[in-house]
């Protein structure tokens, strides 16, 4: 109950933060959108192969994007040294990480479920089986992302190249969970006529369930070197 209320307490920093800071959200979501408007003017498909290829675009530039969002998670407290004066007050280090990786996850999904409707309209990508079972798709993404993108943007906050070394830790990692979310979001889209849609949804819900697991057991370690 303690780590849960600590929790809550640094969620709300980061809220604040974000709604302070909302360039940050700004720059994320225009980053998404243009690449969504650069795939759909890339030319020579036909529409109905937009059409099937419209969840690869939107898991692409939701991934892009997320590094802008993600990179962004430890600069301030790195550049003012305000985590080592969190650490010293009565915090527990898993209590940072998940108020930190729920604030990223709350991002990510907001820039998600923006990027939905554009999709939606660029490539005639309505969902089939349902606006319900995308957001699903797009919520279980961006659990799976944030976990180890917050690990990963504190290991690189105090790089010298923190910008080009956040993304070579994370896409390795985070690909995975990407393509699951891909193939659900497509079924989604074009339809499950074999209920595949379920599975795939399941192993996009492990893949989060692990990376937050390990990111609560390896934070501290990282945060104390």
């Amino acid at each position: 109950m303690e780590i849960a209320s600590q929790c809550l307490l640094v969620l709300r920093k980061e809220l604040r933060h974000l709604w302070r800071a909302r360039t940050r959200a700004t720059a994320t979501s225009t980053f998404a959108l243009a690449c969504l408007f650069l795939f759909s003017f890339a030319g020579g498909l036909d529409g109905e192969t937009l059409r099937n290829n419209a969840a690869g675009y939107l898991w692409v530039g939701l991934l892009l994007a997320s590094t802008l969002a993600l990179g962004e998670s430890f600069r301030v407290e790195t550049e003012h040294g305000a985590l080592e004066a969190l650490l010293l007050f009565p915090v527990h280090p898993v209590a940072i990480f998940l108020g930190k990786a729920l604030g990223n996850m709350l991002t990510l999904l907001a820039v998600g479920l923006a990027m939905v409707p554009f999709t939606v309209a660029l490539f005639d990508a309505a969902p089939r089986e349902g606006v319900l079972t995308l957001a699903a798709c797009v919520f279980s993404g961006s659990a799976a992302i944030a976990a180890p993108g917050t690990m990963h943007s504190a290991l690189a906050s105090r790089a010298r190249a923190r910008d080009v070394l956040l993304p070579l830790l994370l896409f390795p990692l985070v690909l995975p969970c990407v393509v699951a979310a891909t193939q659900a979001t497509r079924l989604a889209i074009t339809g499950d006529p074999m209920n595949q849609l379920g599975s795939w949804l399941s192993v996009t819900v492990a893949f989060a369930i692990v990376h937050w697991s390990l990111g609560a057991l390896l934070f501290p370690f990282v945060v104390e070197d």
